[in-house]
């Protein structure tokens, strides 16, 4: 790691490259990203396969079908007053990184380095790896009717989805976004099919579990615990909501399109979930949806007869659509991390001509493959899901710090306090439940978290490191430049926060790596 990067105009010397990039201005990321792509991330990233495969971790802990559905629209609005807290981050401090951007700036280097340390080593790769696999299970499983597919060919089918995705994303911005349109499409028409066939359901006369004297019936005895998983459950199924905010910088009119696109997609993906819900307990029992592995499979082989096929081909394609969203954004919060000097500085450029950040994605396509080759990344997951949670409610309250330390910033949004307050109050009943009720995977979590302290002191903190190792670094990020073909983006006001104190903090990023060889890392070319 390093403290930041050093700039060069080009990284292969050819006369060509400078001069279009001197032509055009320099090399920078586009804002291509509009608002019906925006509102694709936002949805793209939320329905991943869990409202196909298994929305019963909400039933499961509610009790009864009633109280389930109750849970999903409380969370769902928890999760809307949520985006609208980062609506206003976003267009008050316009970077891309999202909430570690806003938690390094608001609470200082630390936090922001250790939210971002927790994504890089675990969060993303895991995340991303295990929709992967979903997607490959359910493309190979019709070749495997009787038996589970082979392992290996799993793995094998989810590394060439990864490979391919990074490829897309690498070529460009604008084909990454149009596969997340067009992906979003499909897995929002699979799930209207489901509220369609489960509103003819209802017009049939098979709504009995949604009758309140129905609704309202326990197949278990209600329990406190269990009602306040259930609502940690919904959360976890509306993440997602906020990796819009990780590529504010290639919106086009981020100030307009961003809150909206947040206003669009959080209600239209509560409408879905709580509809889809309805839709499955017209066809089965709460018994025999907790007895499914996969429950609009279940349902399809219910309700479709000999068109079933669609649930599972909806499935995988919506997890083909997952994997996209999350490479896309992922690689902005690694490459937001390399320009504020805490990642190694080659994941902070770009391609000279395809202005895409080639170095992040390819890192995060390596962190996820390797993260494929472990089994213990469904333990990872339970274990730093609850400080991805945490983060979630660091960053609102660095709201209501912000509105304190700079009251008179300029926000083009600027909602009333009692909504973070709102949040805050739901965050930290969710926190101090799943505190008590796992404190060993919780205190496992933290440990996890807190091993990026000496990373970042060694790391960032630490400026006047040898000489030798400055050496080296310099090496392998001109090699690596020479390899992708990447240089620094062009500096650019909507890069930073709006402020002169922000500006400052941006070029000591990007400073070189010790005072003494400023000079020689300035007349230095690959």
């Amino acid at each position: 790691m390093t403290d930041g990067p050093r700039q060069r105009s080009s990284t292969t010397g050819s006369a060509k490259d400078a001069a279009a990039e001197k032509e055009s201005g320099g090399v920078a990321l586009k804002k291509e990203i509009g608002l019906v792509s925006a509102c694709g991330i936002i949805v793209g990233n939320i329905i991943g396969s869990g409202i196909f495969v298994s929305p019963k971790g909400v039933m499961e802990n509610a009790s009864s079908v009633g109280v389930a559905l109750i849970v999903w629209i409380i969370t769902g609005i928890i999760t809307a007053i949520g985006a609208l807290c980062y609506a206003e981050l976003g267009v008050t401090i316009p970077k891309s990184g999202g909430d570690y951007s806003y938690v390094k700036d608001i609470f200082g280097g630390l936090a922001g380095f250790l939210r971002l340390w927790i994504a890089v080593l675990v969060i993303y790769p895991t995340n991303q790896a295990v929709i992967a696999l979903t997607f490959s299970n359910y493309v190979l499983q019709p070749l495997f009717p009787t038996c589970f597919p082979p392992e290996n060919g799993l793995r094998l089918l989810a590394a060439v989805c990864l490979l391919l995705l990074t490829w897309v994303n690498c070529s460009s911005v604008r084909w990454a976004t149009r596969v997340q349109d067009i992906f979003t499409a499909g897995k929002l028409l699979a799930l209207a099919l489901i509220i369609i066939m489960g509103i003819v359901q209802i017009c049939k006369g098979d709504y009995y579990w949604l009758e309140p004297a129905n609704a309202f019936e326990p197949f278990q005895d209600y329990d406190v615990g269990l009602i306040a998983l259930a609502f940690l459950q919904g959360s976890f199924a509306y993440g997602g909501w906020n990796f819009l905010n990780y590529v504010t910088e290639e919106l086009v009119d981020p100030y307009v399109n961003l809150p909206r696109a947040i206003f669009i997609s959080i209600p239209l993906v509560t409408f879905v979930y709580v509809f889809a819900n309805i839709a499955y307990v017209t066809a089965m029992s709460p018994q025999e949806l907790l007895a499914s592995n996969a429950v609009a499979v279940t349902f399809g082989e219910k309700l479709l007869g000999v068109m079933a096929w669609i649930m599972p081909i909806s499935v995988a394609l919506s997890t083909f659509g997952g994997v996209n969203g999350s490479l896309f954004t992922s690689s902005r919060l690694f490459f937001a991390g390399a320009r504020e000097g805490h990642l190694p500085s080659l994941l902070a450029m770009i391609h000279v001509k395809r202005c895409t950040p080639i170095p992040a994605l390819l890192f995060t396509c390596l962190s996820t493959l390797l993260m494929l080759c472990t089994s213990d990344m469904y333990t990872l997951i339970n274990y730093v899901g609850f400080i991805n949670y945490l983060f979630y409610g660091i960053t609102v309250a660095g709201q209501i710090v912000l509105r304190i330390k700079q009251p008179n910033m300029h926000r083009p949004i600027k909602i009333s306090l009692i909504w973070p307050v709102i949040y805050l109050i739901f965050w930290a009943f969710l926190l101090i439940f799943s505190l008590y009720s796992e404190p060993i995977v919780c205190g496992i979590g933290l440990a996890i978290m807190l091993t990026g302290v000496p990373v970042y002191f060694l790391g960032v903190y630490w400026e006047n490191k040898p000489k030798c190792f400055d050496t080296f670094v310099d090496k392998m990020t001109c090699l690596g430049q020479k390899m992708c073909v990447v240089v620094y983006p062009a500096e650019s006001g909507g890069s930073s926060s709006g402020d002169g104190e922000e500006g400052e903090e941006m070029k000591e990023a990007r400073s070189p790596l010790s005072k003494e060889d400023g000079d020689n890392h300035k007349a230095e070319d690959c």
